[in-house]
């Protein structure tokens, strides 16, 4: 009998712990990554240069790039300096916007990428998308899932809470995506990758039922595997179909309509309680209110700085947003009078759920 089987694009190495970053130099040599510490180590302001002197005695032959990340033209001019020398791989410390500078330019001249994530506010630390400004808008940008992914829970610690807070409203957030396409499925036929649904499900799952708190080992452990998991979902697939549905319609709309109302994961977990609640499933709807509630994220469009007729019309505009997917959003067309008569009740249904 034939058995198949196919071939997953993964990280070669996955550590998540306390003091993690001092062993970075033998884990590249380890894996058979850098022997040599022949490696283009590129950090952005904060925490990345402190973890650059932490490490520099195990990486002998590295070269150090500071960038101010998160736009195409960053990672096009880091790129353009990576050419003048061949590395091994591309070490991107920091946060978000320094990893994902970091892995455009890496995957655009073809260098393996080793993230070392300073925060824990999204999924990017391990997916195959870059999210970067051009122009003076935010795109998403298909590059290569990096190679190891590193998560020191020391610095993730002493890194803001509003950081790892957005982490886990994105990470929750993956709850409702697959939700959304699973409706995709039964009404679009779309097809549906059962292994990157149950790789975005099983991380949030864990997340959104573990009791600890944001000062917790475990509960940072999970957080960090949620959004691991959650990436590697989208590399399954080869999209982001698993990790981005209504709920990322409604923050980009935000984006769109109210910039700098607040960050991404606490856009999307918001977004994701009210596609729930649009969607009729109270259970989840009241185990997901309950999470973000607990750690402190927004569950109304007024702790998040919004009124309601702000939070009304980014609804109304979020197919927009991404015009190819299919959501809960674009099933039930929802006039603008409609989404506010559904809020009102949304309102009504979150209080019996917290008090």
């Amino acid at each position: 009998m034939s058995l198949l089987a196919r071939t997953v694009m993964t990280p070669l190495a996955i550590e998540v712990r306390r003091g993690a970053v001092a062993d970075l130099g033998p884990l590249l040599a380890d894996r058979r990554i850098s022997a040599g510490g022949d490696v283009a180590v590129v950090v952005g302001p904060g925490q990345g240069e402190k973890i650059v002197e932490l490490i520099r005695p195990t990486l002998g032959s590295a070269d150090v790039f500071t960038v101010a990340g998160g736009s195409v033209d960053a990672a096009l001019d880091l790129g353009t300096r990576l050419h003048t020398r061949s590395y091994d791989a591309v070490v991107g410390i920091g946060g978000g916007r320094t990893i994902d500078t970091a892995k455009y330019a890496a995957t655009r001249y073809g260098i393996p990428m080793v993230t070392v994530a300073t925060s824990l506010a999204n999924d990017g630390i391990a997916s195959p998308v870059a999210s970067l400004t051009h122009d003076g808008r935010k795109g998403s940008y298909g590059v290569h899932i990096p190679i190891a992914v590193v998560v020191d829970l020391d610095f993730v610690e002493n890194g803001p809470d509003r950081q790892t807070q957005a982490g886990i409203g994105d990470a929750v957030s993956n709850l409702n995506s697959v939700a959304d396409w699973e409706l995709g499925h039964r009404v679009r036929g779309e097809p549906i990758d059962g292994l990157a649904v149950t790789l975005a499900r099983t991380g949030a799952e864990a997340l959104v039922n573990h009791p600890g708190k944001i000062t917790d080992d475990g509960f940072l452990t999970t957080l960090a595997e949620a959004l691991i998991l959650g990436g590697i979902s989208m590399a399954v697939c080869g999209s982001s179909r698993p990790a981005s549905g209504g709920d990322h319609e409604i923050s980009h709309a935000i984006d769109h309509l109210f910039p700098g109302t607040g960050s991404h994961g606490e856009q999307a977990g918001l977004g994701a309680l009210f596609c729930t609640w649009l969607r009729g499933d109270l259970e989840r709807f009241g185990q997901l209110a309950r999470c973000l509630h607990r750690h402190g994220l927004a569950t109304t469009p007024a702790e998040l700085g919004l009124s309601d007729d702000q939070f009304v019309e980014a609804v109304e505009f979020a197919p927009q947003t991404r015009p190819d997917r299919y959501t809960i959003l674009e099933h039930l067309a929802l006039s603008a009078s409609e989404v506010r008569t559904r809020l009102a009740d949304y309102a009504g249904a979150l209080r019996d759920h917290l008090d």
